[in-house]
């Protein structure tokens, strides 16, 4: 059995990259800047109205991007979703593992593969409307346990605690991780996430987790209060290692309650912020499997996220691999 890095667990959404501007989102009557889960009629109906857009595919869904990034840093990892036995779910699968990451989940023939329209206005904001497709029905069945037991990390995205199944599936990855020795790993995901769940968030930070990740609206979400300091000392209170980012501010990192601030790096040209967080989630994680400090792990999840920004999609065109000395220095 190979060994792997980091073994994730998520939503297997096919992105749609769409570059459009603000008056089209207003039109449609969509909140700018945010997830919007959608039915497939009404992601139908917009993917009609950009019918003369250009647009590009990518393997994605949170977790997923956050697997790619890593793989482009030099680690290793196998993904877990749910796709179907349609065009978009041998896409998905050729993708991912062109990527790096290796993609076994047995496909299903009845549904369809998620997707994920992304609207991104020129000033560079992401506007997501997510139909779930057969990416919902993910299950306990669908977490390979051997490829769990042989990995450093997991991995596990908060958008999955909206279903049963999904949350079971969760849960699963979480509890053997524990039994096995295996460090876990949790994305808040988004602040609605939190605020539908935030007593099981809670819960299963203090149960479950070796790590957190979470932006500071996410933290603030959590820890119900208005000031992000204050958030990342509740949510250190709750497990031993946070990183909470903070945008162009950088990120912070806390350690058992102990607060330390990490610099970011400075974007040349904003184009699209799409998996930002995602990528600076990689960097952390790349860090953490190959020997670095909590520090040093932040910068390189800050600069990995820098170059993100500077790209259309949630996906790195420069490779990474091998660059963390030349980047970091050798400290």
């Amino acid at each position: 059995m190979k060994h792997y890095d980091v073994f994730g667990v998520g939503n297997a959404l096919v992105d749609i990259l769409v570059m459009t501007d603000d008056m089209f989102i207003k039109n449609l009557g969509w909140n700018k800047g945010i997830m919007t889960l959608v039915d497939s009629e009404t992601q139908g109906n917009v993917l009609t109205a950009l019918a003369d857009k250009k647009k590009e595919l990518r393997s994605g869904g949170s977790a997923a991007n956050t697997m790619i990034a890593l793989a482009n840093s030099g680690g290793t990892g196998t993904y877990t979703g749910k796709v179907s036995e349609d065009t978009y779910g041998e896409f998905y699968k050729k993708d991912m593992e062109a990527a790096g990451i290796l993609f076994e989940v047995q496909p299903v023939k009845e549904g369809h593969t998620g997707t994920c329209v992304i609207l991104t206005t020129p000033d560079a904001e992401r506007t997501m409307l997510t139909h779930l497709g057969i990416s919902s029905t993910l299950q306990k069945s669908d977490i390979d346990l051997e490829r769990l037991k042989a990995s450093k990390f997991s991995y596990v995205e908060g958008y999955l605690w909206d279903g049963p199944s999904t949350k079971d599936a969760c849960l699963l990855t979480m509890e053997e991780s524990k039994k096995s020795g295996v460090k876990v790993a949790f994305t808040y995901s988004d602040p609605f996430c939190v605020n539908r769940s935030r007593e099981d968030f809670i819960r299963l930070t203090k149960d479950y987790c070796d790590v957190v990740f979470c932006n500071a609206d996410e933290a603030k979400a959590l820890a119900n209060t208005n000031s992000k300091e204050d958030a990342i000392k509740f949510i250190s209170s709750l497990c031993p290692n946070v990183f909470m980012t903070d945008s162009e501010n950088g990120a912070f990192v806390g350690e058992t309650g102990s607060i330390r601030h990490v610099s970011g790096f400075p974007a040349e040209k904003l184009l699209d912020t799409t998996g930002a967080g995602d990528c600076f989630s990689a960097g952390v994680l790349y860090g953490l499997t190959h020997g670095y400090s909590l520090e040093r792990s932040a910068k390189w999840g800050n600069y990995v996220a820098s170059r993100i920004v500077q790209e259309i999609g949630p996906r790195l065109v420069v490779r990474l691999l091998g660059r963390q000395d030349e980047i970091l220095g050798a400290a």
